[in-house]
């Protein structure tokens, strides 16, 4: 963070998906500061969800108080939101295998938003509303960048490429954005601040992730991508950095309207290749691209999503996102791809993710 940020912590702040692999580094950040979080939870008594925040509470000069809350009920987050002067919401499912994406991913995404969005409306408190959406509400394939004015996402672009039938995650992450501005729109009171980020890799502080990311990265050490990985392009930030873009979106006292948080324009072979000097000669990692033919043949049969329409709109395809705002606006400075992958792969080891090879 280049700029220094002036925070009150006199009032309480509120997380939702306080125990998400995201949220985990934004809790991180507010407690540092001095802030007591409000923690909503579907059970606070939960100790395996909840125990890591206890800890980072007692390690830092903030509070953390629980409350018993669910993305669906309305009215639940009336009590953990009473006296709160920003609202963070995190919590939105990241799943890319589904059955049903209307039921496991656009319900909970634009219900969820709405939901915790309207209540924010009935809280004399809150002067602002900080949301977690992604970039995955800018574009859907990276074919979609052939259609952008300049060849580059920007946060003046929406996502018009997906649906139900077609990359829900990230439908689901545009219409509940979409729904937040809405609503932000139609009051007065408070002020609405988005974070695009891109695809979030780095440590995780709960001891069990369930963030497709990890996902991801397992599979370039347990010998899933031995053959080769994919010129899959795409952005990635690092997660820590992505809790410092919250913090200053929630305090710098100019911030508004939508930020791309994309720490670097890369693609899944290059972010293998970052991982082999150092875990090279232990762990399978893929040292060259899987030709999109390959792919082609292979990826309809190995599910995440991975469909011959998807294939051929982003496999050896770049992907290019602007973050000069985040840069400009809050302030923010981005760790090296290396080290993020690596601090991941290495926690991933010593959670026993992967034995040697």
């Amino acid at each position: 963070m280049s700029q220094t940020i002036l925070i009150e912590t006199t009032a309480p702040v509120m997380v939702t998906g306080a125990t998400g692999y995201v949220a985990g580094w934004i809790v991180k950040e507010l407690l540092d500061a001095g802030l007591t979080v409000h923690a909503p939870v579907r059970n606070p008594d939960d100790a395996a969800k909840v125990d890591h925040l206890r800890q980072l509470a007692a390690a830092s000069k903030g509070h953390i108080k629980f409350f018993k809350a669910d993305l669906l009920d309305v009215g639940s987050y009336h009590d953990a939101m009473a006296g709160c002067e920003v609202v963070f919401h995190t919590a939105s499912p990241f799943k890319i295998d589904v059955k049903d994406p209307q039921k496991e991913l656009v319900d909970p995404a634009l219900l969820g938003t709405r939901n915790v969005l309207e209540e924010a409306n009935r809280t004399p408190s809150v002067k602002r509303v900080v949301l977690t959406s992604s970039c995955a509400a800018i574009y859907g394939d990276n074919a979609d960048l052939l259609a952008t004015p300049n060849g580059v996402f920007t946060e003046e672009i929406w996502n018009t490429s997906s649906s139900l039938q077609h990359n829900p995650y990230s439908y689901s992450k545009t219409v509940a954005e979409k729904e937040a501005w809405s609503i932000a729109r139609a009051q007065a009171r408070w002020n609405l601040v988005v974070v695009n980020p891109s695809l979030v890799i780095g440590p995780s502080l709960n001891p069990d992730p369930t963030s497709e990311s990890f996902a991801m990265v397992k599979q370039m050490g347990d010998g899933t991508l031995r053959m080769g990985a994919p010129r899959w392009g795409f952005g990635v930030v690092d997660v820590r950095d992505l809790g410092k873009a919250h913090l200053a979106a929630a305090f710098v006292p100019t911030a508004a309207g939508r930020h791309i948080i994309n720490g670097h324009n890369t693609d899944l072979l290059e972010l293998a290749k970052l991982l082999l000097p150092k875990y090279g000669r232990s762990y399978p990692i893929p040292p060259r691209a899987m030709p999109k033919w390959m792919l082609w043949m292979i990826g309809p049969m190995a599910g995440g999503g991975m469909t011959r329409r998807a294939i051929s709109r982003n496999v050896d395809l770049p992907w290019k996102g602007d973050n000069r705002r985040g840069v400009r606006e809050l302030g923010l400075e981005y760790r090296p791809l290396q080290t993020s992958m690596n601090d991941m792969f290495q926690q991933m080891i010593d959670r026993g993710v992967f034995a040697k090879a």
